[in-house]
């Protein structure tokens, strides 16, 4: 093993003396703090100690640091009464340290088990060295696994240090002393650039070991937990030219310095300045201090610039406030129409926009769409059939991806083409089970009705901590959607009381059930049900199973392309159940692949697609599910509901968690084999006997509400019909 390698060549040399203080800033950030200090802890490296301080964190994350202070005598903590910022907690890190080398980690960042190892066996004479960073979203098993190679490199200065962090040094403690380097403590953002100028004043290059890796984390929660570079760009800013003037008068005389402060101020200008700006009333509130720092700005620095830039610059530069918002206005719809022309979508956003949203707002135009276009289903259905039937004078729009046979007045309108945008920004109203793409900005006036899709039993966007989809932006994301709801429908106290949490939801919440349930307290459900199994072609001498499971977060193709694997065996059920029952498959609108039925398809009918579930609720005599919410709206119908968990344990305790306890409050016995469905199927009249009691508290708990009248209140509440 390579570690093993380093250490005997260490004990050759009586290097393993010489010991590494890792200084580790802390505030709020319990949830990370085990792997983060963890892979310290178990650094192949020993001869360490860590430096904590707390920062004025919260009591539970004082615990966190007190359990892992009581399990390793290494860690030394000190405590900051009130909060001072991430330059004076390393500072004091830096004060407090006792080894021969410093070294930085962030508390929601962690390293593999050589990254110290590496750094110290190759640094040799010179007095810094660093290693190659990774940004991640979440710890992996892989990511701290021993590397198989070393190699050293001589690196560039202004490469290493553009990202403006002194993350990932091992530094000699001696040289930290002489040349008096510190943090700067005067601004919050950009600290690190106080203790980073003085080392390029003294070198151009160091050693680079790219098999030394730190991990970066990417927090995937930046508005409950964010780390502290999502927090306020305008700030980030303001602290930015602050200490970019303030370093430029320390080291104009030192030319490789002063060059690369010029560097990041212009790289910081194109990626944000111009971004934060975007106004006139922000040109008018920082343009003095832009030109405060612009006057230190040294053209001969930056000699290869866009001339758009050149000249926005020298505007500054000469503090015309006037013809630097006019450039920075034409830069902006240059850099837009840009944008719009490099394709179709694009262009229509453009348009939307830019144009449509500043058209005269249609008071008695409602726009819909269910499951992204997918179907014409669900709560938004109800509203629609209870609406026109009442013979109002609104207009209705329905958003597909493709054309569908729908009853009723409503004009169908392709998702994304241009009439998507067009009704979507003169619509007075907007009802989706779904989130609207965030480019749709929601005009003063737009009323958008969120009837969502289902009673949580998964844990939902910020009562989640790890984020295992596809995307991880998924809370910012979401977050920014939600704010656009005026109501939202519940259908129990138990989804008001998750959705104020989950979605930070703060607006009216319509508490009167699922319009989508209200077909499932009809009186004439039986003749209904008969209907739909004549037109599906589904045997009425065979009473019906219907399995619906959920999506897995960790099962995808790509951001927003999910797969799922079939468990239950499908011959043997049909073998075994199939002169009694057929079985119909409904998979959730997230799973991208087709279910096979091959060999079955007199059992097993692939009913995917079929627009509307609650009718294939309303068909069923049995329902097979797992961790989706369907069977809370199946409830409803106290019919037996049968849960296939047979990844229970990853699905609860690693992908997503659960909101009540599945092996206690559901309505329905824990199958884990496709042998233990067939026997609860043959056995179904004592399963229902053996959960009557478990099934009536839940009833009460989740279906009270629903009384068949939910469409007709939501109707009367948002569009006073």
């Amino acid at each position: 093993m390579l570690g093993i390698f380093i250490r005997s060549y260490f004990d050759r040399r009586g290097i393993m003396d010489k010991k590494i203080s890792v200084i580790i800033p802390i505030f709020n950030t319990e949830e990370f703090l085990h792997e983060s200090i963890g892979s310290v802890i178990n650094q192949t490296y020993k001869n360490i100690e860590i430096v904590i301080i707390d920062d004025a964190s919260t009591q539970s994350c004082k615990q966190v640091i007190t359990e892992m202070t009581n399990n390793d005598n290494r860690i030394i903590t000190y405590e900051l009464s009130d909060r001072r910022g991430v330059g004076a907690a390393r500072n004091l890190g830096i004060n407090k340290a006792t080894g021969d080398y410093i070294y930085f980690l962030d508390s929601d960042d962690y390293i593999p088990e050589t990254t110290l190892e590496l750094l110290i066996s190759n640094i040799k004479e010179s007095s810094i060295i660093t290693g190659l960073t990774k940004s991640i979203n979440k710890m992996t098993a892989d990511d701290l696994n021993l590397n198989e190679k070393e190699t050293v490199i001589e690196e560039n200065c202004f490469d290493l240090f553009k990202k403006m962090s002194a993350l990932h040094l091992l530094i000699k403690r001696d040289f930290i002393k002489e040349n008096n380097i510190l943090f700067s403590e005067e601004v919050q953002f950009f600290s690190d650039l106080g203790f980073i100028l003085p080392i390029l004043a003294e070198k151009k290059s160091i050693p680079y070991v790219p098999d030394s890796i730190y991990y970066k984390r990417t927090r995937n929660d930046p508005i409950t937990n964010p780390s502290l570079m999502q927090l306020d760009n305008e700030k980030q800013m303001v602290d930015f030219l602050n200490i970019y003037t303030h370093l430029k008068n320390t080291y104009k005389e030192k030319s490789y310095a002063d060059r690369f402060l010029d560097h990041l101020f212009l790289n910081y200008y194109r990626r944000s300045i111009i971004v934060i700006m975007n106004s006139q009333e922000k040109i008018e509130r920082y343009f003095n201090q832009l030109f405060i720092s612009t006057k230190k700005l040294d053209f001969k620095n930056i000699p290869k610039q866009n001339p758009i830039i050149n000249k926005e610059l020298k505007a500054i530069k000469k503090n015309n406030k006037g013809r630097f918002s006019f450039l920075l206005k034409s830069h902006n719809w240059l850099s837009s129409l840009k944008t719009a022309l490099s394709g179709r979508t694009k262009l229509l956003i453009y348009v939307y926009q830019n144009f449509l949203i500043k058209l005269p707002l249609k008071e008695k135009t409602i726009v819909f769409e269910s499951f992204l276009g997918k179907n014409y289903s669900d709560s938004p259905k109800n509203i629609y059939e209870y609406m026109y039937k009442q013979n109002t004078d609104y207009k209705y729009i329905w958003i597909f991806n493709e054309k569908r046979n729908i009853p009723g007045p409503a004009k169908q309108i392709k998702r994304f083409s241009f009439s998507y945008y067009y009704y979507l920004a003169t619509a007075k109203y907007w009802v989706s089970n779904s989130r609207l793409p965030l480019h749709l900005t929601k005009r003063e006036g737009n009323v958008y009705l969120q009837t969502w899709h289902g009673t949580p039993l998964k844990k939902l966007v910020f009562d989640m901590n790890d984020i295992h989809s596809a995307n991880p932006n998924y809370k910012l994301h979401f977050y920014k959607q939600s704010r656009r709801w005026d109501y939202l429908i519940s259908a129990n106290q138990y989804s008001s009381d998750i959705f104020r949490s989950a979605f930070k939801f703060e607006k009216e919440m319509l508490e009167y059930g699922y319009p989508r349930n209200d077909a499932l307290h009809s009186k004439n459900k039986d003749e209904i049900s008969k209907e739909i199994k004549q037109n599906l072609g589904i045997p009425l001498t065979k009473k019906v199973v219907l399995y619906a499971p959920t999506w897995r977060d960790d099962e995808f193709y790509s951001a927003g392309k999910y797969k799922f694997k079939l468990r239950l065996n499908l011959k043997k059920m049909k073998e075994e159940l199939g002169d009694e029952y057929i079985i119909l498959l409904r998979m959730h609108y997230f799973i991208a692949n087709n279910i096979e039925t091959d060999g079955v398809e007199d059992f097993a009918y692939n009913l995917s697609k079929y627009n509307d579930i609650a009718d294939l609720y309303l068909i069923s005599d049995i329902l097979i599910t797992d961790y989706s919410s369907v069977f809370f709206d199946y409830a409803n119908l106290k019919r037996p509901i049968l849960f296939y968990t047979y990844d229970l344990e990853k699905y609860r305790d690693t992908l997503r968690g659960f909101y009540i306890n599945m092996e206690n409050e559901v309505p329905g016995p824990l199958l884990m084999t496709s042998d233990e469905v067939i026997d609860s199927i043959k056995n179904i009249n004592e399963v229902t006997e053996k959960y009557k009691y478990t099934y009536d508290q839940f009833y009460e708990k989740i279906c009270g509400w629903e009384k068949g009248n939910a469409t007709e209140q939501v109707v009367k509440r948002v569009f006073n019909v």
